[in-house]
């Protein structure tokens, strides 16, 4: 059991943070921060994506995510921490919502 559990935490002993990069934690949370995609409204790359289309008082409507490239993490961790009519509340912590902007950042070069 002693040895099972010491192969089970060596990675951690040795690679300790750096386990995964950031940039792979910050894609993570980006396509599944609690359930729910990031992607599926703000695209694959944060640019925006097409969420539905619907009639209403007989014109055609759509709802779209925004764009996400250009927001500043300051902005990114207010509007992530704030109510919102459609996109539904992660309960992020500041590091999380820091990763997924150099996620955005780093995908956006």
């Amino acid at each position: 059991m002693k040895n099972l559990l010491f192969i089970i935490l060596l990675p951690l002993f040795i690679y300790g943070d750096d386990f995964i990069s950031d940039y792979e934690y910050g894609g993570m949370l980006y396509e599944n921060p609690r359930g729910v995609s990031c992607s599926k409204c703000h695209g694959k790359d944060g640019r925006g994506e097409l969420i539905a289309t619907y009639k209403e008082d007989g014109l055609k409507k759509e709802l779209k995510g925004p764009d996400i490239t250009a927001t500043t993490l300051e902005d990114m961790i207010k509007s992530v921490n704030s109510f919102h009519d459609v996109m539904p509340t992660y309960s992020l912590t500041n590091k999380e919502i820091q990763a997924i902007y150099e996620y955005i950042v780093a995908k956006k070069k």
